[in-house]
């Protein structure tokens, strides 16, 4: 679903991890775009597709969120795509959970 709302968009997905309980997201948005506007745009999408084809999975959820308020950015800037790519898949927290 990420996939598809971020092609739907042109923010190319470089790469993702999904884990039980959070998911690293390496995707490139443009300029002009909001960092705060693109997370929104992606859990909001998300949770309502999901509550759209499995309405029950609300009922299960603390509060009938989906997704948690918070989250982590972090930019590129001198080190290259390639570098945080590898940091996200060998990420010992990551590891640790699987």
């Amino acid at each position: 679903m990420l996939n598809t709302i971020c092609a739907e968009r042109g923010w190319p997905v470089i790469f993702k991890e999904i884990q039980p309980d959070h998911i690293h997201l390496f995707v490139s948005i443009p300029p002009a775009i909001a960092v705060a506007t693109a997370v929104k745009v992606l859990k909001g999408v998300t949770a309502r597709r999901l509550f759209q084809k499995f309405p029950a999975i609300r009922n299960r959820l603390w509060g009938g969120h989906l997704w948690s308020p918070s989250y982590y950015v972090g930019t590129a800037g001198h080190v290259s795509a390639e570098t945080i790519r590898r940091y996200i898949e060998r990420s010992e927290h990551v590891t640790k959970r699987r």
